[in-house]
């Protein structure tokens, strides 16, 4: 396992879930499901918190800028670690995630229409800046998804995730030793398959009914950096899909998950993520949305 996630997951395990894995079968191929939406907070975003916060040199207070899921994890590793934060995000931000970063205890600040512009305000404000996904700590820690995936289900050939900063899909990379990440977005939601396109992180636009989580306008330089240098597929699925392989996880397993969540499996039941044995990561289920 690589060094950085292997330590991380010794640091974080006292504060962080270890997620099941699900094996299923669905339309006659077998599929496993990690179950990370069932992690405190309800997303993978709070190992990356946790790690950049066990890391940092004694903060006496936390600020960031999210979407949602970021904030969230923030808030949550903060009140843990018992340092204040502050969680600045957009003014459309979604009221189910805004109610819960409040209820952990973080103040909440509304600011600008868009994610970008939260991070400029919160840059600003006094305190310990925690990354969403342009950070080795955050990576490292949100491989620890991963090392999970290997260790409990080694036969798993490809893990696939959905892809907003490029903070999970790296630290997949990292994490899944040496096995394919197939890293997946929206058709109009992609900072990664445009960066792929590019050769570099490059701006794009965010117009997907999962933007709220995937919604980065560009890929972060040091999961770029990571994602050049593995074995990635970028993949890429439609809105209408998307929400379709949600439904389908409520119908078929009753598992209700955010739209981003089913980004992955949205891939693998279309056909685009390669290999024999599959892992999808549902990733989150901080929504309003109900079945």
């Amino acid at each position: 396992m690589n060094p950085d996630v292997a330590a991380a997951a010794d640091r974080i395990r006292p504060y962080a879930r270890r997620t099941p894995l699900w094996r299923a079968e669905v339309d006659g191929r077998p599929l496993v499901l990690k179950l990370e939406h069932l992690q405190l907070t309800g997303s993978f975003k709070l190992r990356g918190a946790l790690n950049a916060l066990l890391t940092a040199d004694s903060p006496d207070r936390v600020v960031t800028a999210s979407g949602g899921n970021h904030g969230l994890g923030v808030a949550e590793a903060a009140r843990q670690l018992g340092l204040p934060a502050t969680v600045f995000v957009p003014v459309g931000a979604p009221e189910g995630k805004v109610r819960r970063i409040e209820a952990a205890g973080a103040k909440l600040i509304r600011h600008g229409q868009t994610y970008a512009e939260a991070v400029l305000a919160a840059r600003q404000a006094p305190g310990y800046y925690v990354e969403a996904y342009d950070s080795p700590a955050v990576i490292a820690g949100q491989g620890t998804v991963a090392a999970e995936v290997v260790a409990d289900a080694p036969d798993v050939d490809v893990i696939a995730v959905a892809v907003g900063g490029g903070g999970l899909a790296a630290g997949t990379a990292l994490g899944a030793d040496g096995r394919l990440t197939a890293a997946v977005e929206p058709e109009r939601c992609r900072a990664l398959n445009h960066a792929f396109e590019a050769g570099r992180p490059v701006d794009t636009e965010v117009v997907s009914v999962a933007a709220s989580a995937l919604g980065a306008t560009r890929v972060g330089e040091v999961p770029f950096e990571v994602l050049r240098a593995h074995d990635v597929r970028s993949v890429l699925v439609s809105d209408a899909e998307l929400l379709a392989a949600r439904d389908r996880l409520w119908e078929e397993f009753r598992l209700a998950v955010e739209p981003a969540a089913a980004v992955p499996f949205a891939a693998w039941l279309a056909g685009r993520v390669p290999g024999g044995t599959a892992c999808v990561v549902l990733c989150g289920a901080n929504t309003d949305w109900t079945p």
